[in-house]
Order: structure tokens, then sequence, then C-alpha cells
């Protein structure tokens, strides 16, 4: 009997997943090389790099549209995409955790980034907006941030992170109310 989409659906999925790696990870080496390149080529292929996640992220929702059996893997990718396209992230490794719903490697990541505060190897201010990130993407995820977190969250959030709060609870409420609960 045939597999009624199922296989296509996975191969559908890990193509997905692999070109938003592929995306992510040229934000993330764009970052890495901002030193390296001159201002008007840093700029020209950041422009390019969201373009083509904005291209994406309309390709993303043109699929869930029409094939209701990927909105639930698809959406947290959508809402990554939005990050990044919003710039509310500036990080694209949480970004990437946030897309493919990893909270342990988040939470592995914040206590490696108070590590790294305490012993020098980490400014406070990317420290801060690191956290702040992180934080929001756990929360996005559906993670119990402690007292201390929510306080941290709210003292800090700026206001590119509110638009992408406001954004990703939009979006929840007309693409997939079922799917997202913030």
């Amino acid at each position: 009997m045939a597999s009624r989409g199922t296989i296509e659906t996975s191969k559908l999925k890990q193509n997905l997943e692999e070109q938003l790696d592929r995306l992510m990870q040229q934000l993330q080496d764009l970052e890495e090389c901002r030193e390296e390149l001159d201002t008007d080529e840093y700029e020209e292929t950041k422009k390019e790099t969201l373009e083509q996640l904005s291209e994406f992220n309309d390709s993303l929702k043109k699929i869930m549209s029409g094939n209701m059996t990927l909105v639930d893997e698809l959406s947290g990718m959508q809402l990554a995409i939005q990050a990044a396209i919003s710039q509310a992230f500036k990080t694209p490794e949480v970004i990437r955790m946030f897309a493919k719903k990893q909270p342990g490697q988040l939470r592995t990541r914040l206590g490696e980034m108070d590590r790294d505060l305490i012993v020098g190897k980490l400014g406070r201010d990317l420290y801060t907006l690191q956290k702040v990130e992180i934080l929001t993407a756990l929360r996005k995820l559906g993670e119990k941030l402690t007292p201390d977190d929510e306080t941290f969250l709210s003292t800090n959030a700026g206001a590119a992170l509110s638009q992408f709060e406001k954004v990703s609870n939009d979006l929840g409420k007309s693409l997939f109310p079922f799917l997202l609960h913030s």
C-alpha cells in the first residue's frame, strides 16, 4: 500500500531543515567575518541572506496552506525565520536551536554563557543580549522560566524582541491558533 505521503513529507521536512540550517549558518558566518568585510559588502551580503530567508518564509506559508500535515513541523521554522527577518534575534545559533525546538541545547548554551561571563570571556552587553534571546526562545517553546529569568527578561527585553513577541503572537492567532499557546 502507498505511504500516503509519509515518506515525501519526511523528505520535504528534511530538505527544509537543511535549507534553514544553511541560511542560519550563512548568517552566523557573516557575523563571524564581519570585521574582515567592508561595511558595504557586509550590509549587501546580510541583505541578500535576509531576502533569501524572506523567500523561504513565503515558501513555507504556501506549503502550510496547502498541506495541513506539515503545519506542526513547519510552524517552528516559520517563527525562527520571522525572528531572523525582523532581526529580533542577533544570534543565528539561538535562531537555529529555536527552529529545531531544542530547549535543552538552549539551556546548555545559557549555562555556558553564565560561566563565560564569570571568567571574563564574555562581555556583559553581549551576555545580556544573548540571554534575552535564549529566554525569549525558551518561552516561545513553552518552557517554564524561573522567576529570576522572567525578571531578567522583562528588565532587559528590547523593542526588537517585543516586536518579535507581537509578530509571533499575531502569526499564531492567524495561521495556526491551535498550535501556539503563548
